[in-house]
């Protein structure tokens, strides 16, 4: 017996899409910036340093003195030789008064004040050691100053956005179909 087939035949379907790819653009603009700053201001003050030096005694000890002081020097020493003449001689008279004193104060004041004094002499350093004096006064300097903060003004810009949709469009290539047959059937057998 013979039973009837079913034949089938299928078209698959087949979409095709159109594709618009969306754009998107993005700007952002600098920001807009100010800055404003005043200098700084500065005040310096000096006082100059001072140096003096005073060679008076080196000078003096090279015997090259002021007139001056070579005039006080003299008055001092003129009194020193005539306080020491004068304590001398009253000394001498004060042996010649006693002159029944054993002794022979004539021949020994005679002979002292024939001989020439004896002369000491020593090495010496003209001028001498620390004879030039110096003092220094350092100068000394002040500084101000005076900042000022600076001034900033900052202004943000808004980014620009464009954006365009991508769209999508479908459209059938190829419809589906179905086609079924049926292959051994009969229709008088039906009956």
């Amino acid at each position: 017996m013979n039973f009837p087939q079913l034949r089938m035949q299928s078209t698959k379907g087949e979409l095709g899409l159109t594709i618009t790819k969306a754009v998107q653009q993005i700007e952002q603009p600098q920001a807009d910036m100010t800055i404003r700053q005043r200098s700084a201001e500065m005040d310096i003050e000096t006082t100059p340093g001072k140096l003096i030096i005073d060679q008076t005694q080196a000078w003096a000890d090279m015997n090259l003195m002021h007139i001056f002081k070579r005039i006080e020097e003299y008055a001092r020493n003129g009194y020193q030789d005539w306080l020491s003449y004068l304590a001398k001689t009253s000394s001498q008279g004060d042996q010649l008064m006693r002159i029944e004193n054993k002794g022979n104060p004539l021949i020994s004041q005679a002979k002292m004040n024939s001989e020439s004094p004896i002369l000491d002499y020593n090495v010496g350093f003209i001028p001498s050691a620390f004879s030039v004096k110096m003092n220094y006064r350092p100068a000394k300097v002040n500084i101000n100053w005076k900042t000022h903060q600076p001034d900033i003004n900052v202004k943000v810009n808004k980014p620009r956005h464009h954006y365009s949709p991508g769209v999508v469009r479908g459209k059938m290539k190829q419809m589906p179909s179905l086609h079924i047959e049926v292959i051994g059937l009969n229709i008088d057998q039906k009956k």
